[in-house]
């Protein structure tokens, strides 16, 4: 009776434990099995709450759970970069290059842009507003140097600390030396919390246009955008996938499915229409069919000169078989 008893309990947990089972493994309906696709990204993207939108959109239409890694793009590509991320979410093309070039990396299609913008007190003591980027920097330069302001950088290697860095030089300043004058300081921060330091301290500081709207309308923040659109300030966003032949364990196939939707009419419609209710402006712009039709507009033409790689949007030898991306 005592082993009965036994066996019956055993057999209770049996079926406890594929119960259990079954539910992690299925949704909705009970029948199709979810997927989990892993995308590290940058956190302009997920702070303004775009990737949000996306992921509710997409997840109603495919059996896949994205779960989202929200780092600066240099820490982004160092998870893809160890196998941890099935994808990345990035903006910056130097990098990019050379994720694909070690071999981590595939299918590189270009998604978005918007602007970069120098930011600053409402007062403006370094008297930048609607100067060219390169004057700005001068201006705030002169003016941290005499103790009238600050200066407030990611100092994080995200896609934005490294345009930072491109600002400087283009400006004719040494990024290196200028980090350890007192004036400037680092916050080594999301672009979130960058712009709060600046904001408590009235600095300045570099921010992609979609996060300060957002936090400048939750009221977050008071900082004036001071300095904004042009070529230099071009903030350009890419999807890449990893390499599966680098890692195994990569979830390639849903990584592709996830960039075909994110360059899809509807993927596109998405980027365009999000924010515009709430801020009166879109947060990002959609680019590929920029790209693909009006080749020789002002705006794609920049995209190519910043963001094309070797003349490409993704060169062809890193393509993984799926020409059909580039048509």
């Amino acid at each position: 009776m005592h082993r009965n008893i036994v066996i019956w309990i055993i057999a209770i947990v049996l079926v406890a434990s594929v119960s259990v089972a079954g539910t992690a493994l299925y949704t909705g309906t009970g029948s199709i099995p979810e997927k989990k696709l892993v995308v590290s990204t940058t956190t302009s993207l997920f702070d303004t709450e775009l990737l949000d939108t996306i992921e509710d959109q997409f997840e109603a239409k495919h059996p896949i759970d994205i779960y989202f890694i929200s780092v600066g793009t240099g820490l982004a590509i160092s998870h893809a970069q160890r196998g941890d991320a099935d994808m990345i979410l990035v903006h910056s093309p130097s990098e990019e290059l050379m994720f694909l070039e070690g071999g981590y990396g595939t299918c590189r299609k270009i998604i978005a842009y918007n602007f970069f913008a120098i930011v600053g007190p409402e007062a403006d003591v370094a008297h930048i507003k609607n100067l060219s980027p390169t004057q700005a920097l001068s201006n705030i330069v002169d003016t941290g140097r005499n103790k009238g302001t600050k200066w407030i950088s990611r100092g994080d290697d995200s896609g934005t600390h490294i345009k930072e860095k491109q600002l400087w030089a283009t400006a004719g300043f040494n990024w290196a030396l200028l980090r350890e004058e007192e004036w400037y300081v680092e916050a080594s921060s999301g672009m979130g919390g960058t712009l709060q330091v600046a904001n408590e301290f009235d600095a300045y500081a570099l921010a992609d246009m979609g996060t300060y709207l957002k936090y400048y309308k939750d009221r977050i923040i008071t900082l004036e955008s001071l300095v904004t659109q042009g070529e230099e300030l071009l903030n350009v966003y890419s999807a890449i996938a990893g390499n599966s032949t680098k890692h195994l364990n990569i979830n390639f196939d849903d990584a592709i499915t996830f960039i075909k939707f994110l360059i899809s009419e509807e993927g596109q419609e998405i980027i365009a229409d999000f924010g515009q209710d709430i801020y009166g402006q879109s947060l990002f712009y959609p680019a590929v069919n920029g790209l693909k039709q009006n080749a020789d507009s002002t705006i794609a033409q920049w995209i190519r000169d910043y963001a094309f790689l070797d003349g490409y949007e993704c060169p062809p030898r890193y393509w993984d078989n799926h020409p059909e991306l580039y048509e």
